[in-house]
């Protein structure tokens, strides 16, 4: 169903999206640091929250990209437009749902979700979340049109648009933070912009009449409860997956904001790092699903695990290569920063850490699964990784990291006990439910 040359296709563009958006992310956080450790940390603050309903908007994107992609499996390119217009349509009234409860509860997010924190932080993390909070109706847009268009294969419309909308974004980070000081507001205008810019240009393409799944134009909003029940049998546990995970995120660092702003600050760098570390792993993360809804569409389970074989040793040869890099590299990366040394010393143990583990659990752990959504068999997977999170990485990170004393670094290495669970119950399940059908 794949060869060589489509995969290629699919994962190149999706590697490169990965880049931008992570690269983008480091860039920002640099410009912002200019404006102190305090502004670092808000941003980090708040982009936990934001992380959070991103989720829950690519794991709806996703239940509409699976169901799109099994009906190409099917020859069924009608229900797949289908699909494509009623998981648009649903994305966005979310979206503009999840606005409206954010705004209501801000006050509750920056000073009972955050914790403890000071003053300074409190004030930019305020700004920042006013101001970029009005981006999540787009934010959906975009999630919901870039989960069509890799369904279909096309991943390089995806890469394209994320390539404007990171442009618009770092250029006007440039042109408010050092042309006219703004500080934190200068790091927020922009990013509610691209998101606008990326949703219009998305959405646009999507009408596009010649392509294999597209929306109706004119555009009609008109709702088809059995294709929406379609996409929300396998939207609704993936996004409570999704949801529950970066809320138990979130819940950490309560934890990490009583060690101050310097372990705040280390976090948020270390993390920003670590995006590029797992960074292959993402982007063919996207591929396994496209793959595997189009190979269980068509109820070839042979090639499903043909593909996700070869899929799982691209990731694990990417992310040693990837990690190599990133170390070598760490000291100048830090450098850069201008952090203080107790700071830097934080971040590079973490840093470090994360590596080892990356190269070793990650892909079992977060790729894998992947197949088992496509295959319908969501539910699974959710209440394993919500049983994992809620029992590993919350308790463990206040076994290790505050009983224990280590610090920070403790969250972290709490984090990848949780993957080391999740790896080895997805294998099993994998066994089960996908190579016990490849007899058949």
């Amino acid at each position: 169903m794949f060869s060589k040359i489509d995969l290629k296709k699919l994962i190149v563009p999706l590697v490169i999206e990965q880049f931008l958006t992570i690269a983008v992310g480091l860039i920002d956080s640099m410009m912002v640091a200019s404006v102190g450790e305090s502004a670092v940390s808000a941003i980090s603050l708040v982009d936990t929250v934001n992380i959070l309903i991103i989720n829950i908007f690519t794991a709806l994107a996703t239940g509409g990209a699976v169901v799109a992609g099994q009906y190409i499996g099917m020859k069924q390119e009608y229900n797949s437009c289908k699909a494509a217009n009623q998981t648009l349509i649903f994305t966005t009234l979310i979206a503009l749902f999840v606005m409206i409860i954010v705004y209501v509860l801000k006050n509750f997010i920056l000073h009972t979700v955050f914790g403890q924190i000071e003053d300074d932080v409190a004030n930019y993390a305020n700004t920042y979340l006013l101001i970029v909070s009005a981006s999540i109706p787009f934010i959906g847009m975009y999630n919901a049109g870039a989960a069509i268009f890799r369904a279909m294969g096309n991943s390089k419309v995806s890469m394209n648009t994320s390539l404007i909308m990171n442009l618009v974004n770092i250029v006007g980070n440039a042109i408010l933070i050092y042309g006219f000081h703004m500080e934190i507001a200068g790091a927020a205008i922009p990013t509610l912009i691209s998101r606008i810019v990326a949703a219009v240009v998305i959405v646009v393409r999507l009408g596009n009449q010649d392509l294999q799944i597209h929306i109706d134009r004119p555009f009609k909003l008109k709702f088809d409860w059995r294709m929406i029940k379609k996409i929300l049998r396998i939207g609704i546990p993936n996004s409570l997956e999704n949801s529950m995970f970066q809320l138990g995120k979130i819940l950490v660092l309560t934890i990490v904001t009583a060690f101050g702003t310097r372990a705040i600050t280390a976090n948020a760098v270390s993390n920003t790092i670590a995006m590029f570390q797992i960074l292959p792993g993402m982007a063919i993360c996207q591929a396994i699903l496209t793959v595997s809804s189009q190979c269980v569409g068509a109820n070839d389970y042979k090639q499903l695990d043909f593909y996700i074989k070869r899929l799982m040793k691209t990731i694990y040869v990417f992310a040693v290569a990837i990690n190599v890099v990133v170390v070598a590299i760490l000291p100048l990366i830090l450098k850069a920063y201008n952090l203080s040394s107790e700071t830097t010393e934080i971040a590079k143990q973490i840093i470090w850490y994360h590596a080892i583990c990356t190269c070793t659990i990650w892909p079992l752990s977060f790729a894998l699964p992947n197949s088992l959504r496509a295959a319908n068999d969501v539910m699974f997977t959710m209440i394993v990784a919500i049983l994992s999170m809620w029992i590993f990485r919350i308790g463990a990170s206040v076994v290790i990291a505050k009983w224990l004393g280590f610090g920070v670094l403790g969250v972290w290495i709490a984090m990848t006990i949780d993957w080391f669970v999740r790896a080895i119950i997805f294998v099993i399940r994998y066994k089960y439910k996908i190579k016990s059908k490849c007899k058949i």
